[in-house]
């Protein structure tokens, strides 16, 4: 689903009115506790595709003599994505989850050679209001250096470019043990290599298929066209090696997709 309908003001100008918000880590007693060490900065690109969210965000954190961010570059799907982030080269990509054009597992795909850059990697840390299993582990395995959702402050945000800028792995809290459990237990379902074939959009649609809804009903719900759909649906049977709709369901099903 689209993050669309994510209300703009999660980052905003009160950040500490947000009882949701991941724990912040800034020093105490700090005057301005978004503000960098000094001499730190960082450029970052923004990927999500609601406008006025990445304008909320880009105020927030992007003031750079404040915080040391500086936003070079937004997009809002894969293509212009793997185009501006290419063209900037960033540190940081603050990377929605659900985009247009594959998602951003799709972004990460296709971005995999600047993250392997040992001179100058590009990271990223997705930033979602999903906090989904498939969505967090998803972009993990796609190379994504963190996971935080919508709900985190502006301070906190901060915190987190720098952190990912150095390498760390940044989760927001509640996420954080479940990503350990989910990579650490013996239970943790094997990686799929069928289903990582498969972009976002392609997976909403298998799902949505694999449901029963119409190609029409499909079309709606994901605001693409029929033709589209019908695109979607031909690339998933021919990467899983199936012959229709009915085979699609129970692959599906079996995986406990559906």
């Amino acid at each position: 689903m689209s993050d669309a309908n994510e209300p703009t003001g999660a980052v905003g100008p009160n950040p500490g009115a947000s009882s949701g918000a991941a724990p912040a880590n800034d020093p105490a007693g700090a005057s301005d506790p978004a503000a960098p060490a000094p001499g730190r900065q960082v450029r970052v690109v923004l990927v999500d595709d609601h406008r006025m969210f990445r304008t909320g965000v880009q105020a927030e954190i992007g003031q750079t003599e404040r915080t040391g961010v500086e936003v070079v570059g937004e997009a809002a799907d894969v293509d212009q994505a793997v185009t501006v982030i290419t063209a900037t080269r960033p540190e940081v990509v603050l990377l929605d989850v659900h985009l247009p054009g594959g998602g951003g597992v799709e972004v990460l795909r296709r971005c995999s050679p600047l993250m392997a850059d040992a001179a100058q990697p590009v990271r990223f840390l997705a930033l979602s209001v999903s906090d989904a299993a498939e969505d967090v582990i998803g972009v993990i395995r796609g190379g994504a250096r963190g996971y935080v959702t919508k709900t985190i402050t502006g301070t906190d945000l901060v915190d987190s470019v720098f952190r990912v800028q150095d390498g760390d792995a940044v989760f927001s809290p509640r996420l954080a043990g479940f990503v350990l459990d989910a990579f650490a237990s013996t239970d943790a379902p094997p990686v799929d290599e069928d289903l990582d074939r498969l972009t976002q959009r392609e997976r909403e649609v298998l799902r949505l298929i694999a449901r029963g809804y119409a190609y029409k009903e499909i079309a709606k719900q994901l605001f693409i066209s029929v033709k589209t759909v019908e695109s979607h649906v031909s690339a998933v049977l021919r990467k899983l090696q199936l012959s229709n709709r009915h085979e699609l369901t129970r692959w599906a099903t079996a995986r406990r997709l559906v």
